[in-house]
């Protein structure tokens, strides 16, 4: 059973819980002055020594503008539009920036800051990686009501996230009111079967009308969007609708059937390109939702095309012919080349997955890369934007513990540690020199690069964790796929790559996820695993071990005699060197207690050496 909040009463209760949130700041040991633990890392902090003091129940009843001294301040050039300056000393809190959206984060880090004492001494000079920090929701395959999208809007809000990717139709539910078309809500936002996989599977794959007994689904009224546009604007959070062309549309075809190839429901998931009616409907839809969006950005998918029925269809046959095109490849590029210039012609932009890549792009379009790197690498140096979104790594649907211990996910495994590390855009001069020398030596087309060149690096303009809802049923397990890895793509998205350390991530999020629980969120809670990795030392003569899990504060101990852990075992505090085969045995201990199983593995040191050898000469 889920209680919905309205948004009012959330609010509320949120300025009451940064208060509660008084005694999970101080789990990291400091090196000087208060350790604070803020996600994303900031640009540049320092700690100084003691408090300014606050009442706390005056911060609950007037908010936080009754002592923090804000300003805006137009010489602070080197910040940009998103930056903040703040300062705190046992006398004052000063706050600047150069827009309302600065001060809107500079006032997020100060609620991260409050502690039962007061505000820790800092000076923090912060401004954002990347202009587009995304999540991205859809609610196609699984609807979630308009109170559950405000909360992950204020969460993202909390973690200086600004864009909100709303997938709003998709084949297992068409979700948002449009006027001119009532039956795509009608006939096509409920189905029969709630679960996914039976309903996809199944021999009764159909859509019915909401009155249907068991009827599943439901979309969101014009009314609903404009709250949640207004809720948004307020936290700097801008949305971004996707409406999918050409295909992922089964939805639409049973309510009008004559925009498929065939004619006739439940027998396409693609628009018929040889259609006119097919662009009519489009303009249609994508003007409604202009009307209603302010976001210069308009998402209109571009993936995933089956095009068998388009191989026989006559329309499309016969449109090909009239254009001189020689596959079929080329009607999905003209679709998307019709939607492009009809959302140019109004002035917004078009983002689509990678595979727009096959068009000729206007050079204004954002390519979506989720396909792996590939597409963002591409995209980067034909000229092009690109948004890094990659399934392997930033997609929250995936497993993010041993899948026998978790419920049903999709098929990939992205724990924490793994998003965490990923960088949008290496910056490794030595593999970037060499790359540039093969370059050369011997042209290669933008196509076909494996690397970003550095002239191109700054066309990546950001990240997005997306969450795919095939196998998210409801909003407890949609908050429980997200959290905590949303703050790793937060951080990701926010901090320079200089300053990101996974060790000292892992104990920031740590004290986080409390805060998480006492905001009413429901994260996943780190398991009880352990993981243990080998490099080879430069000598080639040892293996180095390390030894790590998602927890803290814990202590891991471990032994290579062949012993069961215990709590008289030594303790691991950094990697060491192993120069012969060893069965090495380690346990995650919270005081004398073993959580979870004892690791066992054996490092042969001979095998590491002669893989590396192969590998490398």
């Amino acid at each position: 059973m889920s209680i919905i909040v309205s948004p009012r009463l959330r609010a509320k209760a949120l300025t009451m819980l940064f208060v509660l949130s008084l005694y999970c700041m101080f789990a990291c040991a400091p090196e000087k002055g208060v350790q604070v633990n803020l996600i994303p890392e900031p640009v540049s902090i320092k700690s100084g020594i003691g408090y300014y003091k606050l009442d706390s129940a005056k911060v609950m009843k007037e908010g936080l503008d009754s002592f923090v001294h804000g300003k805006i301040d137009f010489s602070l050039k080197d910040i940009g539009e998103e930056g903040y300056i703040l300062s705190v000393t046992p006398e004052k809190v000063e706050l600047s920036a150069t827009t309302s959206a600065g001060l809107f984060y500079g006032k997020k880090t100060i609620c991260q800051l409050l502690t039962s004492q007061g505000l820790p001494c800092v000076e923090i000079k912060d401004y954002p990686r990347f202009p587009y920090r995304g999540m991205h929701l859809d609610v196609s395959r699984h609807f979630f009501p308009k109170e559950e999208v405000l909360k992950l809007l204020d969460e993202m809000a909390y973690y200086k996230m600004n864009t909100f990717h709303f997938h709003l139709t998709d084949n297992g539910g068409w979700r948002i009111q449009i006027d001119k078309y009532p039956k795509l809500t009608s006939m096509g936002a409920y189905r029969v079967e709630k679960d996914w996989q039976k309903w996809w599977e199944g021999s009764i794959r159909e859509f019915c009308s909401e009155n249907t007994p068991g009827a599943y689904g439901g979309y969101y009224t014009k009314d609903d969007i404009r709250e949640i546009l207004r809720y948004a604007a307020e936290r700097h959070i801008k949305v971004i609708p996707e409406i999918e062309f050409p295909a992922h549309s089964d939805e639409v075809f049973v309510g009008y059937p004559e925009l498929c190839c065939m004619g006739k429901s439940y027998t396409s998931g693609e628009f018929c390109i040889g259609n006119e009616k097919t662009f009519t409907f489009m303009k249609d839809v994508l003007t409604e939702i202009m009307e209603l969006f302010p976001s210069k950005y308009i998402h209109v998918g571009g993936d995933e095309a089956r095009k068998n029925e388009w191989k026989t269809c006559p329309k499309c046959q016969d449109l090909m012919k009239k254009r001189n095109m020689k596959s079929v490849d080329e009607l999905q590029c003209y679709i998307i080349q019709q939607a492009e210039t009809f959302l140019n012609s109004r002035g917004r932009t078009m983002v689509g997955w990678d595979e727009i890549l096959k068009n000729n792009l206007d050079s204004s379009s954002i390519v979506m890369s989720y396909r792996g790197q590939r597409g963002a690498i591409m995209a980067a140096n034909k000229g092009y934007r690109a948004v890094m979104t990659p399934g392997e790594v930033l997609y929250f649907d995936w497993y993010q513990a041993e899948p026998r211990t978790q419920p049903q996910a999709m098929y990939g495994f992205s724990p924490i540690k793994k998003m965490y590390s990923f960088n949008p855009v290496p910056t490794d001069s030595v593999v970037a020199a060499r790359n540039e020398e093969l370059v050369k030596s011997k042209p290669i087309s933008p196509d076909t690069m494996m690397y970003i060149q550095p002239q191109n690096a700054h066309r990546i303009i950001g990240v997005q964790g997306s969450t795919w809802a095939e196998f998210i049923p409801d909003e407890e397990h949609l908050e429980y796929m997200i959290f905590p890895r949303l703050l790793a793509v937060a951080e990701i998205a926010w901090t320079p790559q200089q300053n990101r350390e996974w060790q000292s991530f892992k104990c920031r999020v740590n004290t986080h996820i409390p805060q998480l629980k006492q905001r009413g969120i429901r994260p996943f809670t780190f398991s009880d695993e352990m993981e243990l990795t080998t490099r080879i030392v430069s000598d080639r003569k040892g293996v180095e071990v390390t030894l790590d899990t998602e927890k803290t504060p814990v202590e891991i101990r471990y032994t290579t005699d062949g012993s069961e852990p215990s709590k008289h075992s030594s303790v691991y505090e950094q990697p060491f060197i192993l120069n012969k085969e060893t069965l090495v045995k380690a346990a995650i201990f919270k005081g004398d207690q073993i959580l979870g199983k004892v690791l066992e593995k054996q490092v042969s040191v001979s095998e590491e050496i002669k893989n590396y050898y192969e590998y490398h000469d």
